[in-house]
């Protein structure tokens, strides 16, 4: 059961709180019906994403055996069976586009893009770089559009929120290549992508969507429209938490060196964990109350 459990991968569960977002933005995150049908996406969404997993866990076997870390997969290691891997994506799958079906069309079309665009970077797109890591920012994109789906079809997704979702997505995707980077020149093997990186243009990249993205952010809390429809001139004050834990992430990452996988910081990391709650509860105080 515990290795069943880890081809799922729950500790990447917390990727799909961004669906809360654009109910949180809305001011709709209180309404009993609204929060009941975003958490019912949210469990929607990470079995589909543990389908996903299970899809390249399976294709990735061979070269995961090789790797220091994911040699320890389930599917890698053998401890589950490919035929019972394929088995639980398949129940996984129906039990998602069920649930999407149930919510809201337009939300279920967006789902099924999101899994084909997986499919095809199971199938390839993941060894094209720079393409592999848009496409890993997309995907939160995707994220917060099924959450503004599923709280109202014709709610309208600001474009701050996509913006800043997208650059932050890129910001961690860039730093989890680095570890990968990191890994390749100790003479291990990891993925085909990563003749296209190096050091010096990870740290450049990374530096520039650090930037963009606090300048960003910036930009949205000081936007008159965003001030008007929030009913606040003071959100600048949440940019504080917002630049904490951009320079705690990279200090995790150019200090560190273990950026390669964002999810488990975010579950381990102290500091980081206050920035996200200080965040919130600055953030809802302004815009609720």
């Amino acid at each position: 059961m515990k290795e069943h459990l880890a081809l799922l991968r729950p500790h990447q569960y917390v990727k799909n709180a961004f669906l809360f977002l654009p109910a949180f933005f809305a001011l709709k995150i209180t309404q009993w019906e609204v929060l009941a049908s975003v958490s019912l996406a949210v469990l929607g969404f990470s079995m589909l994403a543990s389908s996903v997993y299970i899809l390249n866990d399976y294709r990735d076997r061979e070269d995961d055996r090789k790797h220091p870390r994911k040699k320890h997969r389930p599917l890698a290691a053998g401890t589950v069976s490919p035929r019972t891997a394929f088995l639980m994506m398949g129940v996984l799958l129906a039990c998602s586009f069920s649930i999407f079906l149930y919510l809201d069309l337009q939300a279920f079309f967006w789902v099924l893009g999101y899994w084909v665009m997986n499919i095809l970077y199971s199938q390839g797109l993941k060894h094209i770089p720079i393409l592999d890591i848009s496409i890993i920012a997309m995907g939160f994109v995707i994220r917060v559009t099924v959450g503004a789906l599923v709280v109202h079809p014709d709610i309208e997704l600001s474009m701050w929120i996509v913006l800043v979702t997208f650059l932050g997505a890129l910001f961690l995707a860039l730093a989890k290549r680095r570890d990968d980077v990191l890994l390749a020149e100790g003479g291990n093997k990891v993925r085909k992508s990563i003749d296209g990186y190096n050091l010096e243009f990870i740290n450049g990249a990374m530096m520039i969507m650090a930037s963009v993205l606090i300048v960003s952010y910036i930009s949205y809390t000081i936007s008159p429209e965003v001030q008007t429809k929030l009913h606040s001139s003071q959100l600048y004050i949440t940019v504080l938490f917002v630049i904490l834990g951009v320079l705690r992430y990279m200090q995790i990452t150019f200090v560190e060196e273990r950026s390669g996988s964002p999810t488990r910081i975010l579950l381990g990391d102290r500091f980081i964990q206050l920035t996200i709650l200080a965040w919130v509860v600055a953030f809802a105080v302004l815009i609720y109350f």
